[in-house]
């Protein structure tokens, strides 16, 4: 590989620029952080004072309404970012929080995860004791905006609190709605989201004829209590829908509605999205602009190099035999949910992929040995240079932009332990899977499939245990863009040293600290 220094100064202006946009999109808003009896809160104001709206409204520096936003599961209050910006660039006092478990709250989620009375009512208490904090911040009035997982959570603190004026619910699933209950009700949905665009529906269905339930519509009277919306945000998933303008758009839309205000401009909203994406290509251009740098490892390149023919053992029997296999092996060792059987499955399925490799050798082939003595000694000080360079090139260039601008991204004290584990599973899995899908002649698109296979095989592990593993449903989008961004890594990587160790080392480090530092923690 040639080393581009145009390609560098692109990399570094597309980062740049992304930074820059992102760091401005707080310009016009205060930010306070808080520590509320150990919950991590963020308070967002406009600069200019809370007045409620461009034109409209008390005068700047009287105090408005307040919006309290809870994350989801495996979310933290960064991740909730845009909705916080884009309330306090129109007026609103915005407040996020981090849940017991999420984020930086050191304090682990407790009570059992499918009962009401375990988790749930300790994610409702949590998010209770913000919003009587928040209460104080405004003029009273107070409305909640919660995603996913926490749709359910402000809809039941909602119904709890009459005070509530207006309730948000972002991929909303939550069997506490009724017909009349919570006040004021908007649900969002992505518009990639068809589940919970038909759980969308049959809420708003509950309050008007179900057949005539329909989306973009207002239904009852906002004065009242009464009003129910349902709306789609156009080409968005269950992340993205985060991110997505429209959303805030109809957030705001609803929030003036409830409260009276009456806009003569239209609203200033936070557009951090393709800002995120600038940023995550800018980072595998430079990653590609640096890869020249690494060393020549192995020549001929290293690696299986399996003909398609030889491939579908590998590929489709850790698939099928993961999920079944650990229906009945313990999986529960770590306090941290789902996380510790989502390091198993790694573990299981690289090692499966390994004894095929093994038992599937060409007739005739040398006996495998270990990696330390395939390596002639000369090279290994190198090849583990490269490797560490390249799990540290992702740490630096990725994990601070991705704690200040997307979600929580660095570990406390009690994460760097549950980091370590979960490396244990991933290893078993990258290496393998890096070995099986390189080499001199390998099938075009192994790669590609190994990675669908492994998807497939979470899939069937959560169509097996639904009640348990149903959250891995939800961080599989964040998991394709990491397997995208890091797969580019791994093709550049081998490309220029030739072995497959440097990529499955820095990709099996990559995602162990994702699982690691995001995954809720729970009590022992």
């Amino acid at each position: 590989m040639k080393h581009s220094p145009w390609l560098a100064l692109l990399a570094a202006a597309a980062v740049s620029i992304a930074l820059w946009q992102l760091h401005q999109a707080s310009r016009g808003v205060v930010t306070r952080r808080v520590d509320l009896a150990g919950t991590p809160v963020t308070v967002y104001r406009p600069a200019k004072g809370p007045a409620e709206g461009p034109a409209a409204g008390p005068a700047a520096g009287t105090p408005g309404p307040v919006v309290v936003i809870a994350h989801g599961f495996a979310g933290s209050q960064q991740l909730m970012q845009s909705f916080a910006l884009s309330f306090a660039h129109n007026g609103y006092t915005a407040v996020t929080f981090d849940f017991p478990g999420h984020g930086r709250n050191a304090r682990p989620l407790t009570g059992s995860l499918t009962e009401i009375d375990g988790a749930t009512r300790t994610l409702v208490a949590s998010l209770a004791g913000v919003a009587r904090y928040a209460r104080g911040l405004g003029d009273g009035r107070l409305a909640v905006l919660g995603h996913s997982m926490a749709t359910d959570i402000v809809v039941r603190y909602a119904e709890s609190d009459p005070q509530v004026a207006a309730t948000i619910a972002v991929s909303m699933f939550s069997p506490a709605v009724t017909a009349t209950e919570p006040r004021n009700l908007l649900v969002i949905v992505g518009d990639w989201e068809g589940t919970l665009k038909r759980e969308a529906l049959r809420a708003l269905g509950l309050a008007t004829a179900p057949a005539a339930a329909l989306p973009g519509i207002t239904y009852g009277d906002p004065a009242a209590g009464t009003a129910r919306r349902v709306a789609w945000s156009d080409h968005v998933e269950h992340v993205s829908v985060l991110f997505s303008q429209q959303s805030s758009r109809e957030a705001i839309a609803w929030l003036d509605q409830v409260f009276g205000i009456v806009r003569t401009a239209p609203p200033v909203l936070d557009g951090r999205g393709p800002w995120i994406l600038l940023l995550v290509g800018g980072v595998a251009l430079l990653a590609r602009s640096l890869a020249p740098w690494l060393p020549v490892i192995a020549h001929p390149r290293a690696g299986a190099a399996r003909s398609w023919r030889r491939l579908w053992l590998p590929l489709l029997l850790p698939l099928v035999a993961t999920p079944l296999l650990l229906r009945v092996l313990p999986t529960r060792f770590l306090p941290v949910v789902v996380g510790d059987y989502l390091a198993v499955h790694f573990a299981l399925y690289g090692l499966l992929t390994a004894l095929c490799l093994l038992w599937s050798r060409p007739a005739g082939a040398a006996r495998s040995r270990p990696l330390s003595t395939r390596v002639p000694l000369a090279t290994r000080v190198p090849l583990a240079g490269a490797a560490l360079a390249m799990a540290a090139f992702g740490l630096v260039a990725l994990a601070w932009p991705i704690d200040s601008y997307f979600t929580a991204f660095m570990p406390g004290p009690g994460r760097v332990v549950l980091t370590l584990a979960m490396l244990a599973g991933t290893l078993a899995y990258f290496l393998s899977d890096e070995w099986l899908t390189r080499g001199e002649g390998a099938a075009r698109g192994a790669y590609l499939a190994s990675k669908i296979a492994f998807l497939a095989s979470l899939a069937a592990a959560v169509a097996l245990d639904f009640e348990r593993l149903f959250f891995l449903v939800i961080i599989v989008p964040v998991m394709v863009l990491f397997f995208l961004v890091y797969g580019l890594f791994s093709h550049w990587a081998y490309r220029q040293t030739g072995h497959p160790f440097v990529a499955g080392f820095a990709n099996a480090f990559a995602f162990a600290w994702a699982i690691g530092v995001t995954f809720p923690l729970v009590a022992g």
